[in-house]
Parts: structure tokens; C-alpha cells; sequence
């Protein structure tokens, strides 16, 4: 069984046990964080719980309190410290403190440290993604006209926040920290904008197919034999986006109403490859999809 509990502390509480102690902010403490080892991604599934209820709560630090004596306690420390949780000290016991500052900042290079807040100031794509696979890779994303029973298994790229996209897009391509507004195909009425990522990665440089086959294993959605497929489709090699899924829109928009707010210029515009827009663009598909802009540091 895995299990994960939170509370929210405030500038109230008493934190005299800990050294060295801590000031006075609002704090979001991971009560019990425990992922049983089965292989898949539960861990990332639970670390995107936490930082939405960081956000949702609006606290200034997330904290942890775990000892480092069995394995899968260093497998969550591990799993906390890719996350940017950085050693604070020690409780009265000798439990060590792990501490999660949650200001709003970006760093380009330190993605995951800063996760979930993304700069409106980078440039941003629409990335489409057909619809055999876009709820399989976007679970959070799943449309109202699709069944949450089709989509409860355990995979890795289910879980994950960490995800591949596969891709052989003419240029332009994104940069480490733009950010992705994946578009779910489907024509006039049916293509809706649903999800925002930030790129982590992109890589062009596999040494062979068994290299890319690794690379993409757990975070793609395509099962090994059909990304040996895509390998040998053309000669030209394909590159891999490695992103790390932030929101799903509350409220989803389709083409129509992309090409009525002109996002898109007409049904002849729909996205391909990596489509980019505007700052003004994005700040529009915001609005439309009544999105809570909490995640954006300006």
C-alpha cells in the first residue's frame, strides 16, 4: 500500500523540536509519505499532489521529517532531494528535516527545483497530440467525454510529471523552460487545448535505437516495439521533448473557439509540429480556459 497525508501549518506553530528552528511562515508538512516499491511512478504521482495542495493552500515552504535508515527511506529522500527538498537539520530524535522552499521563481537550469511555476515571458508552443494517446500520457487532462475506468491502470507515464513526447517537427523547436500548450486533435469542434507543460529536455543526440528505447521507455506512451518502429520509419532520426506536465485547463476551448479568440487564424491553421504564439496569445488561452494563473511568477 502506498499512503501520503498532508496539513497545513501556520505562522502559529511550535516548532521548538526542530533544529535549527524554524521562523515563523505557512507551511505545508507531509505527515506520512510512503510508496510501496512496485516500479511504478506513484512517487511523482504523490509529489504533484503535494505541490498542488502547496498552491492551493498558498504556503511560503513545504517540509518533511523522515529518517535514513532503511532503503526505501532513501529512495523517498532521493525522490524528495530531485524535487529541490534540501537537508534543514533534525528533530529532537535525530529525524532529519527536509525543507521545500515554494517562492515563486524559475531557473531554466534547475527545472524540477522550481516546479510548478513556469514565466510567462518564455516562448510557448502549441504542441498537438492525437487522441489515442493524449488522455494515456495526460490522465489529469481526460475530457468529459471519456471514461476515468479506461484510465486506472498503473503505468509509468501515467504517473509520472516527468513525460516524452516523441516527435520529427520541422523547426522551430522549444527551448529548456518554454512552455507547451498540448492541443487534442479532433477538427472544428472536437481539438481542444487541455494542458500546459514546460520542456526539461530535448535531445537529438541518441547513439543508437537501443539509447533512444531507454531514453523513452518510461515516460512515453508508446509501448517498446512501436518506438523501435518510429526509430526505423525514416532515416532521418526522431528527437525526443522531455517535458514536465504542470496544469490541465479547467475549462477547455476548441478550434473554433481558438480561431474566434485568433489564437489560430482559420480551420487551415490548425497546430502541427511545434506552433508558436504570442505572449498575448497565451495570455488569452488563460482567460478562455478560466485558469487559476497561481503557477506563473509574472
Amino acid at each position: 500500500m502506498s499512503f501520503l497525508y498532508l496539513k497545513v501549518e501556520g505562522t502559529e506553530e511550535d516548532y521548538k523540536n526542530i533544529h535549527p528552528i524554524f521562523l515563523p511562515k505557512k507551511r505545508l508538512k507531509i505527515g506520512t509519505f510512503k510508496v510501496i516499491n512496485n516500479g511504478f511512478r506513484l512517487g511523482e504521482r504523490f509529489m504533484k499532489i503535494i505541490f498542488d495542495n502547496a498552491l492551493k493552500n498558498e504556503v511560503d515552504e513545504i517540509y518533511v521529517t523522515i529518517f535514513d535508515k532503511r532503503n526505501e527511506q532513501r529512495r523517498l529522500i532521493y525522490l524528495l532531494e530531485q524535487w529541490g527538498f534540501v537537508l534543514w537539520g533534525k528533530k529532537d530524535d535525530d529525524e532529519l528535516v527536509y525543507v521545500r522552499d515554494f517562492s515563486k521563481k524559475t531557473d531554466d537550469n534547475h527545472l524540477k527545483e522550481c516546479y510548478p511555476f513556469i514565466s510567462r515571458d518564455k516562448e510557448c508552443f502549441i504542441v498537438p497530440i492525437y487522441p489515442d494517446y493524449h488522455t494515456e500520457l495526460l490522465p489529469d487532462s481526460i475530457l468529459n467525454t471519456e471514461s476515468p475506468e479506461d484510465f486506472i491502470e498503473d503505468f509509468p507515464h501515467r504517473n509520472s510529471i516527468s513525460k516524452i513526447y516523441v516527435s520529427r517537427a520541422m523547426t522551430p523547436h522549444p527551448k529548456t523552460g518554454d512552455i507547451l500548450i498540448f492541443y487534442r486533435t479532433g477538427g472544428y469542434y472536437k481539438g481542444v487545448v487541455s494542458t500546459i507543460g514546460v520542456v526539461d529536455e530535448i535531445k537529438y543526440d541518441f547513439k543508437d535505437e537501443d539509447d533512444f528505447i531507454l531514453y523513452c521507455r518510461k515516460g512515453s506512451v508508446f509501448p517498446e516495439e512501436q518506438l523501435r518502429a518510429m526509430w526505423h520509419y525514416r532515416s532521418s532520426k526522431p528527437f525526443v521533448v522531455r517535458f514536465l506536465y504542470v496544469y490541465s485547463f479547467p475549462h477547455r476551448i476548441n478550434m473554433k473557439e481558438l480561431i474566434d479568440l485568433k489564437v489560430l487564424s482559420g480551420i487551415n491553421d490548425s497546430p502541427r509540429g511545434f506552433k508558436p504564439i504570442t505572449k498575448e496569445q497565451f495570455n488569452i488561452i488563460l482567460k478562455a480556459t478560466k485558469s487559476d494563473e497561481s503557477f506563473i511568477v509574472d
